[in-house]
């Protein structure tokens, strides 16, 4: 079972009765509703954990091709291999 911590809000009255409203609509309770709506919140805010800290940053590397400009030169390494391996064009 999750140990839940109570909160206190305070809102705006209108906004208070919005909620209600939804609640009742729904058939849930307003803190139910409430739990929702934090639980989005939570999804759609993306991770801040530093990208240095993500693993797809250990992919950077992996592939040493020995050619210390590929980064710079990768089109012209490429259409030396796309040459090597196709016929040219008539």
């Amino acid at each position: 079972m999750l140990i839940k911590e109570p909160i206190a809000v305070y809102l705006e009255q209108d906004k208070y009765e919005a909620l209600k409203t939804l609640a009742e609509t729904r058939h849930v309770s307003l803190d139910e509703l409430i739990r929702e709506g934090v639980e989005r919140l939570l999804d759609e805010t993306p991770d801040e954990t530093p990208i240095e800290e993500d693993p797809l940053w250990n992919i950077i590397g992996i592939g040493d091709s020995g050619l210390g400009d590929l980064a710079e030169n990768h089109d012209k390494y490429l259409a030396e291999i796309y040459s090597d391996t196709h016929e040219p064009h008539k």
